[in-house]
């Protein structure tokens, strides 16, 4: 009696729980949204629905954005990493050129769209573009990055990007250095030399707030220590007391007081107070944990990705994900000297969206690259 064993068969893999949580952050956001924005949208554009309307076309465009890009092998987007690079570091050369770069609270951040009102922040574009580039460089030779001075030389690459950002957007600037030292770090198999360069990185943003060259650096450290001192620290002040204010199960869902124009940006920067103030200590908690639950999904797939350029992928949108969430959460509660970071698929931002969209489509593509095989053979007998 022969045996004859089958042939294994693969099984295709699609992370479905990660896109339910996109999909339940998208929805989460948009309701916050409006209960955040209305009273301010009412006020400036007579209609309580104009950051809302916004915002669910971004979600809309984004989601076909998604949808398309998950379809699509990632690999393809191996050889436009440093194409995408490039066109990062040229459209945030444009940004600080003046009549070109568009200026909003005496920031100039965004590129305008000729003949319409939309306007681009090139720095969200940015940190897609360096985790395309980072994964195709160091792919090319992954066994040297065992040493210090590949280490180095890969860091070096991001510095120009890192300072055009810089300039005038310190916050995004270390999301995008935090990205990279995080890909690096995956990538390399030894740990010293990342305490080395941390160590570095920290004495190095020590210097550059407290040096007298500092400016107004420095005065955001003093607002941030004491921010009853300064009439900067108003926002600072409202947020905590929308934080505090919320309690244990808070005001329940529009009901909250602060953002009827005692927090600014209250859509954008702290609309995590809101959350705090609204939905409680409960409803701040329940948010953490669905952004944990995102980062285990992009942990679960890295893990299980088809090469190393999947991968590293992955690292670099789960990396940029959590810092941005510390970052703001941090600012909000006051745990860090404030600056402009978002809160993902909730703050109000419509280049935000759009590309995070695009980070979720190249994670679920990778996903979609994952193969299962059956634990036991089938065996069939003649």
């Amino acid at each position: 009696m022969a045996r004859r064993q089958k042939k294994k068969r693969q099984i295709k893999y699609f992370d479905y729980s990660l896109l339910f949580i996109i999909i339940f952050l998208i929805c989460f956001g948009l309701v916050m949204l409006y209960s955040t924005s209305a009273y301010d949208a009412q006020l400036t554009f007579k209609d309580p629905t104009h950051y809302l309307k916004r915002q669910g076309f971004a979600f809309a465009l984004g989601l076909f954005g998604m949808f398309v890009i998950s379809r699509i092998d990632y690999r393809v987007w191996k050889k436009f990493g440093g194409v995408a690079y490039l066109v990062a570091i040229l459209l945030c050369t444009l940004v600080l050129i003046p009549g070109i770069g568009i200026e909003h609270n005496y920031s100039r951040r965004w590129l305008g769209i000729p003949n319409s009102s939309l306007e681009f922040q090139p720095s969200e574009f940015a940190k897609l573009a360096v985790i395309m580039f980072l994964a195709s460089m160091i792919c090319r030779f992954p066994k040297k990055m065992a040493k210090f001075s590949t280490v180095v030389k890969v860091m070096i690459f991001i510095l120009p990007l890192f300072a055009l950002i810089a300039y005038n957007n310190l916050s995004t600037a270390i999301i995008v250095m935090g990205i990279g030292v995080a890909m690096i770090f995956v990538a390399s198999p030894k740990y010293l030399q990342f305490v080395i360069v941390g160590a570095v990185g920290v004495l190095g943003i020590v210097l550059f707030l407290v040096l007298p060259s500092a400016g107004y650096r420095g005065e955001r450290v003093e607002m941030w220590l004491h921010p009853e001192n300064y009439a900067k620290g108003y926002q600072t002040l409202q947020g905590l007391y929308a934080i505090g204010s919320g309690g244990l199960f808070g005001k329940g869902l529009g009901n909250s007081m602060q953002k009827l124009g005692f927090v600014p940006e209250a859509p954008n920067d702290m609309i995590f107070s809101i959350i705090c103030e609204e939905l409680g200590l409960f409803g701040a908690i329940c948010v953490i944990l669905l952004f944990l639950l995102l980062i285990w999904r992009f942990m679960v797939i890295a893990n299980n990705a088809r090469d190393l350029y999947g991968a590293l992928l992955v690292t670099g949108i789960m990396a940029h994900i959590a810092i941005q969430v510390i970052l703001n959460i941090a600012v909000v509660t006051n745990s860090i000297p404030n600056t402009g970071v978002t809160l993902p698929f909730i703050s109000y931002g419509g280049t935000s969206v759009v590309f995070l969209m695009a980070e979720m489509g190249l994670a679920l593509s990778v996903s979609r690259g994952i193969q299962f095989e059956p634990n036991a053979s089938e065996i069939a007998y003649d």
